[in-house]
């Protein structure tokens, strides 16, 4: 690759402006600091310079800024970091819904637009952050602020029902953790440190409130702060894609058409829960914006692109899959002086990065992870063109091949009990956290910070109450819901495991995994669980083998044919669903199989359906499903797996 470009140079110092209160059009003033370039001396550039803008609801003076800042500031932009109404230091009313705040959109206008109007500044305005500080970018894109010149976009979601709070019609239950985190200096908290202590003491309890549910409104901890505890149960009562998750501040996708046409490059994950929404997020910015469009998949989990390890759960990728802001910097200023500075770009620069993971050596590392390893590889396109669909048909016998069964009958029952549901496993989980308790050297019980120093707190004692990330598939202590004697999950009665024979060749599998299942049920609703999974052999470091988690999800079956309009199943009658998994890309090597797990169940990344039909979140009790799996000649259970052919084949 040929590089004509010289990137921005560290001249400068930087000179902080703190809380400085931009107005909203409403009269409402949002803390925002401002760090801006100045001279060895002290004195602030006469020249202006674009500006970075991060909107965060993280409080914008978390140390997650620290080594960020300065690189930029030095380089000769202004930095900008603003706490987002209603929280922190910025004014507002107090009302405040987690990421549905409809007053988004027109914060980041007038934010964009006010900063353009400054004399330091030249009008080039280009926004960054991750997860919710992702999904106000796209908030403000909606509304064209027209001195928004660039944006880098990282694991977020454009669709609240579809890729954060529900997944398949399911309640994702990370959030009703992360909800806990908001609750922490949230202004309907404020100073009052007896309902600060009340949120400090669920979340040092969240894996015993994660198994309480049904819940009703008032018996939680979010009770002290009304709105968070309003948005969880929105969150989990509106099981039907309704008019409140339609809104424009739930889900940006059906406005794309009004989105603002600037160059993008959106990064993400394939352990993250948000990277099936990255995806189709540049493929529609790339059809409808003339502005170039850049997609970066790695495999991290969520925010694991600044993360100074190689492994992700119990699974190591690579030292060359590690960025952190050593890499993560330099990438975003080249991206920023190109597109702000107007300065060169490097030529052939690749529209679309991704990491393939499985070509490590499947020995035990040092540290004791799994040796999955990888490789990073540039595309042309996304979804890949050159790719190669193969189907592979499920059979009686749990085997896994391209011929599809000629047997009249084939099926396969197992009793889905959701009083002792499957215990999750790792996957890309977002946001399902516990306060570390003072055993394990987290904070006293009676410790309970000042207003506006609790959610530091919180963030310096934070540990996964579910760990995300690769884990060989087999219960354990450590996993909520799990039982001695720790079975295999695919030993499990409720657990229906297809594979292939050992594979000839390496097989690659990068994008998104179709899975097309006929099944009944002697419920009238009920959930069908898929999970995509790497089997290694057996080893010396591994004499069991390792059955690597690559990517799941859920379809809870009242929604199989439309979000909006529930439909209950007939039981005993078969019918077909369609599941589609978020996109990856792995190698999966030869004498490896690959696997495809059908269960009903995934706790507690989902909630676990009752099987009874009642409204969603609100059941009076459990009953046991059986559910069938088909596999006969008229009724193919199958999945469509995407193969990107290697150079030689």
């Amino acid at each position: 690759m040929t590089n004509t470009y010289a990137p921005s140079q560290p001249r400068h110092g930087f000179h902080l402006e703190r809380d400085v209160m931009i107005p909203m059009r409403d009269g409402v003033r949002l803390a925002t600091d401002i760090y801006r370039p100045c001279h060895g001396d002290g004195r602030l550039l006469e020249e202006p310079v674009p500006a970075l803008l991060v909107r965060t609801s993280y409080d914008k003076t978390a140390p997650e800024w620290d080594d960020v800042f300065p690189y930029y500031v030095r380089r000769g932009y202004a930095f900008v970091v603003q706490d987002l109404r209603s929280r922190f230091r910025s004014e507002g009313d107090g009302h405040y819904y987690h990421t549905i705040n409809p007053w988004e959109g027109d914060d980041g206008f007038d934010t964009v637009e006010w900063l353009a109007g400054q004399d330091w500044c030249t009008g080039k305005i280009g926004t960054l952050g991750s997860s919710h500080r992702a999904i106000v970018q796209t908030q403000l894109a909606l509304r064209k602020p027209p001195h928004l010149a660039a944006m880098w976009v990282e694991a977020g979601p454009t669709n609240i029902y579809r890729h954060e709070a529900r997944e398949g019609g399911a309640m994702s239950f990370q959030m009703f953790g992360a909800l806990h985190l908001h609750a922490l200096d949230c202004h309907e908290v404020g100073d009052d440190p007896e309902k600060a202590r009340v949120i400090f003491d669920a979340m040092r309890d969240m894996r015993e409130w994660l198994q309480k549910f049904p819940l009703k409104p008032g018996e939680t901890a979010l009770r002290v702060a009304p709105d968070l505890e309003q948005t969880a149960f929105d969150y989990y009562y509106r099981g039907e894609y309704d008019d409140w998750w339609a809104q424009e501040a739930a889900n940006q996708e059906p406005y794309f058409d009004q989105h603002a046409d600037v160059p993008m490059t959106l990064s993400c994950g394939w352990y993250d829960n948000f990277v099936g929404a990255t995806a189709s997020y540049y493929v529609e910015m790339n059809s409808k914006n003339k502005s170039p469009a850049r997609l970066i998949l790695g495999a991290w989990c969520h925010g694991g692109m600044r993360a100074p390890e190689s492994w992700h759960g119990d699974v190591d990728t690579g030292q060359e899959s590690v960025w952190t802001n050593a890499i993560y910097n330099p990438e975003r200023l080249r991206f920023f002086d190109q597109h702000l500075k107007g300065m060169p770009a490097a030529e052939n620069d690749p529209p679309v990065r991704i990491y393939v993971m499985g070509t490590g050596d499947g020995t035990k590392t040092d540290r004791g992870n799994l040796n999955h390893g990888g490789y990073w590889r540039d595309e042309a396109e996304w979804p890949i063109a050159r790719t190669e669909f193969q189907t592979l048909y499920m059979h009686e016998d749990g085997t896994l091949d391209p011929f599809a069964s000629t047997d009249n009958d084939g099926a396969l029952t197992y009793t889905f009990d959701p009083e002792h549901p499957v215990p999750t496993v790792g996957g890309p989980i977002v946001g399902m956290f516990e306060i570390t308790p003072p055993e394990d050297g987290g904070p006293a019980l009676d410790d309970v910070p000042d207003f506006m120093d609790q959610w530091t707190l919180a963030r310096d004692n934070l540990r996964e109450v579910v760990e995300a990330g690769g884990f060989h598939q087999k219960e354990g202590p450590q996993w909520i819901g799990a039982r001695p004697p720790y079975p295999l999950l695919k030993d499990r009665p409720d657990v229906l495991a297809f594979e292939t024979r050992p594979l000839d060749d390496d097989t690659e599998v990068t994008g998104e995994v179709s899975v097309k299942l006929w099944v009944s049920s002697t419920a009238i609703d009920t959930d069908f669980t898929v999970k995509l999974i790497d089997v290694y052999p057996e080893s010396d470091d591994y004499p069991d083998g390792y059955h690597l988690n690559l990517t799941d999800t859920i379809q809870r079956m009242r929604y199989r044919n439309s979000w909006t309009d529930p439909e209950m199943m007939t039981p005993g009658e078969p019918c077909e669903v369609t599941i589609t998994l978020w996109p990856t890309s792995n190698v999966f090597k030869k004498g490896h199989r690959i696997r495809i797990d059908i269960s009903s169940s995934n706790f507690p990344r989902f909630d676990v359906n009752p099987n009874t039909g009642e409204p969603v979140g609100r059941h009076t009790k459990m009953i046991k499903a059986e559910n069938t799996v088909h596999t006969s000649a008229g009724r193919a259970s199958r999945v469509i797996l995407p193969i990107v052919p290697s150079p030689s084949q």
